[in-house]
């Protein structure tokens, strides 16, 4: 058999350990990573990215649109820190961007929503 076989057990799917496939790291080099950050390729020269993997390849393609990593890890079916990992090599590499997700606005003041609900019950 070739190296280039993915191993994969008809009933249980890929055999290979998420561990195997970021080479035994767990962490992205980056901590720019939130589930629900958006991740876009870049664009680079698809001649620069003939030495990635097959997985970093495959996340490649699956963001040619801008989507959040937490979809991104579904589609590819694999375990959120391994996309961080994986997506974290893309990153330094500079094939893709990643923004990171708007913060939840700051609540309102108690006291303005106490005076939102007299003037409702005053009508």
């Amino acid at each position: 058999m070739s190296d280039d076989v993915e191993w994969v057990d008809e009933e249980a799917g890929p055999v290979v350990r998420p561990y195997a496939l970021t080479g035994g790291r767990t962490r992205a080099s980056s901590s720019s990573f939130d589930v629900l950050s958006m991740v876009v390729a870049t664009g680079a020269a698809a001649t620069t990215a003939v030495h990635l993997g097959s997985e970093h390849r495959r996340l490649l393609d699956l963001v040619r649109r801008t989507r959040p990593i937490a979809e991104v890890a579904s589609e590819a079916g694999l375990p959120m820190g391994v996309v961080k990992v994986l997506l974290g090599d893309l990153l330094d590499q500079g094939f893709i961007l990643v923004r990171s997700p708007v913060p939840a606005a700051t609540p309102p003041v108690e006291s303005l929503l106490q005076e939102v609900i007299n003037g409702l019950r005053a009508l």
